[in-house]
């Protein structure tokens, strides 16, 4: 069961200099890396709250009461303002999550090729469910919708990274290996880093560690239908690859006018959406007869 995030609605947001211990311990720790994120906004220091969220989840793993207050009172913004943030997107946990975070894909073409299976044998191997942690704090598994690498199904991450084309005894080899310490190295990307490590990362902060950073191109399977277009000579009528991206001042841009060949063949509605036609089938459907 999720551990709600504890926050007001009522009253002003929380100030700077009246936070309570725990988000002061919290401002203490990262006030350097939070004024980097902010000087990325100038014009709306509001929009870097999704790094904010992630940067406090790396401290205890968790966005706490305590990140939620620190948060608002760095943008300015209520703590409830904050929570729906925090509440909406998965990424961000509302309870204490393991250092590895095994996402397991099931959506469905995951599912067709066996992504159902491969998380069936770690809920047994592991004795937990989805967004459950070990008893050791070591590993949570959680069921995916769409982890977005359809063309490797099935598809598992840990802390973000992948694992292509997993078996069950694939996922349990990682799981295993996991539990005794190592770091298996995925199919595409870096090292695996710690869940909170990953946090940084994604607040926008560089990693440091030898092998953090992997130079590997679009795979194979990526490329089927590039290589199957090029083989026979499949090409979007009228499109040029050299086309230059209009530039502007960033706001009132005008965008490239879309060449005719590339418009849709109709944009009309079809035909069975027009009142007549649906009239006529009602009626045939009821066995009146039509003037």
């Amino acid at each position: 069961m999720s551990v709600p995030v504890n926050v007001s609605i009522d009253g002003a947001p929380p100030q700077l200099d009246k936070l309570s211990p725990a988000a002061q311990a919290l401002r203490q720790q990262l006030d350097g890396q939070v004024a980097e994120i902010l000087a990325r906004y100038p014009d709306g220091p509001r929009s870097g709250l999704l790094p904010l969220l992630h940067l406090v989840q790396s401290v205890d793993g968790y966005v706490t009461p305590a990140g939620v207050e620190y948060c608002a009172a760095a943008l300015g913004i209520h703590k409830a303002q904050v929570a729906a943030v925090a509440t909406f997107y998965t990424m961000y946990k509302r309870k204490p999550t393991g250092e590895y975070l095994v996402s397991v894909c099931t959506n469905t073409m995951c599912n067709v090729l066996g992504g159902q299976e491969v998380y069936d044998t770690l809920t047994e191997l592991l004795g937990v469910g989805h967004d459950e942690t070990t008893a050791d704090g070591r590993i949570t598994l959680e069921h995916a919708e769409c982890l977005a690498a359809c063309d490797y199904g099935p598809v598992m991450t840990v802390n973000y990274d992948f694992f292509d084309e997993v078996t069950p005894d694939g996922a349990v080899d990682v799981v295993n290996r996991l539990r005794g310490g190592e770091r298996p190295q995925p199919s595409r990307g870096a090292r695996l880093c710690s869940l909170k490590e990953m946090a940084v990362q994604l607040a926008g902060f560089a990693d440091d560690r030898d092998g953090a950073v992997a130079d590997l191109g679009a795979g194979a399977a990526t490329l089927r239908g590039n290589r199957l277009a090029e083989q026979h000579g499949i090409s979007v009528p009228g499109f040029d690859p050299n086309t230059p991206i209009p530039t502007g001042d960033g706001r009132n841009a005008r965008p490239t006018a879309v060449p005719a060949a590339n418009k849709p063949a109709s944009d009309r509605k079809p035909a069975g959406d027009a009142p007549q036609p649906q009239d006529k089938l009602l009626s045939d459907a009821k066995g009146e007869t039509r003037d």
